[in-house]
């Protein structure tokens, strides 16, 4: 393992911690479990020893010789036991990157050989697939032929004005690709000139840096933006959040073509009048997604959307925009910890339910998937919606 892994000011801010513990009273996995193990200043107490135990001034200073094979093991485990929610991240009151370092430590970690198995599966996968799921990519336009009315080309056309990126959870999984029906539905209502990639859409890339994979990630990258600018397309919409703040952060899209997360492509739409609705009464509740609320810092175009369709009454959450309780369902975790993954969950439920509302609305389809799978598992009395199937169900047409 090296330092090189971290950057100078990355290791200015792990030695800026001043262990106020702020982190771990919002960190999901220690309120799901009460392990402080698993918060932020745990993690970053044990690097600061590792760090400077490969640094020869320290090591002689302390007589550290760096953690063994054992704690290694617990070390790796503690670092991958987390959504990358970016709580942490948003109370820090000594301004650390905290999501960043979380990245930077998994890829150190990876290098080091002492990472979860499954990482190794995400890895083959998008090797062999180019999806995190490993499926055949020529079947990530099959949900298609769910559409009401679906144009022989199936959405694939040479050009257009519109790119709609699928992300693979709404491509592959039966539970999401209700989605990109209903949004493809929407455009086709509102005579939007899109196209899709069909199997030339890749992952965005970013399961690889969850799986501490940073080095794969610029093949995806300069792939999925040749496919783009081969579309001559002006902007680039996503319904899956991590695809959006991928893009945003990693991908040289600017000066070529804009992007867009669907809650503001569709409140766009609706201020046009392009989309119509009805009245549809019932009490929602609005999850923020962590990548789309935190990540990409925007909290009111669903919140817009939502309150556009008539007889709709938004109750919030106690914990709402910057301060919204992960799902569960980020950073790999399912993959490396269900168990865990499903107690983040189950406590999302419980702040749902105290709402009062009917139906909980999100913008993320792996929001959907898990807290879906665990309101029906346990019987829970509650609809789940993600926001593009909530505007297509409150249509007047």
């Amino acid at each position: 393992m090296s330092n090189s892994d971290y950057s100078s000011r990355r290791i200015l801010e792990i030695e800026a911690c001043t262990n106020c513990r702020i982190c771990a009273e919002v960190c999901p996995a220690v309120q799901a479990t009460g392990d402080g193990k698993l918060s932020g200043v745990y993690r970053v107490s044990q690097l600061k020893n590792i760090l400077r135990s490969r640094t020869a001034f320290w090591s002689k200073l302390f007589r550290y010789k760096g953690p063994t094979a054992s704690e290694w093991k617990d070390f790796s485990q503690t670092v991958f036991s987390c959504t990358l929610c970016g709580a942490c991240q948003e109370v820090c009151p000594s301004g650390i990157h905290l999501k960043e370092l979380w990245l930077e430590v998994r890829q150190d970690l990876k290098r080091s050989l002492y990472y979860p198995e499954k990482i190794d599966t995400i890895q083959e996968n998008l090797d062999e697939s180019h999806n995190v799921f490993g499926e055949d990519n020529e079947e990530r336009v099959d949900w298609v032929e769910e559409c009401r009315d679906p144009p022989d080309s199936g959405f694939c056309q040479d050009t257009a004005d519109i790119v709609y990126f699928t992300g693979c959870v709404s491509s592959f999984y039966p539970l999401a690709q209700q989605i990109p029906v209903a949004l493809a539905e929407m455009f086709q209502i509102a005579d939007v000139n899109f196209t899709l990639l069909g199997q030339d859409e890749w992952c965005c890339g970013f399961p690889l840096l969850g799986a501490g994979l940073d080095a794969l990630v610029e093949d995806f990258i300069n792939h999925n933006m040749a496919m783009v600018e081969q579309k001559a397309a002006n902007t680039v919409v996503f319904s899956c959040p991590s695809c959006y703040r991928m893009w945003q952060e990693r991908y040289p899209y600017r000066g070529k073509f804009s992007i867009a997360h669907t809650t503001e492509f569709l409140l766009r739409l609706v201020r046009e009048n392009r989309l119509n609705f009805k009245g549809s009464p019932m009490k929602v509740t609005y999850h923020d997604p962590c990548d789309l609320g935190r990540g990409a810092r925007e909290f009111e175009n669903a919140r817009l959307l939502i309150q556009s369709v008539p007889e709709v009454e938004l109750i919030e959450l106690e914990n709402n925009r910057e301060n919204c309780r992960c799902c569960g369902g980020g950073g790999n975790l399912e993959m490396i910890d269900a168990a865990l993954s499903a107690k983040i969950t189950e406590r999302k439920i419980k702040e749902i339910l105290a709402t009062g509302a009917q139906a909980v609305i999100t913008s993320c389809q792996q929001c959907v998937r898990t807290i879906t799978t665990w309101v029906r598992r346990n019987e829970v009395p509650i609809q789940v919606f993600d926001i593009t199937r909530f505007i297509r169900r409150a249509l007047q047409r």
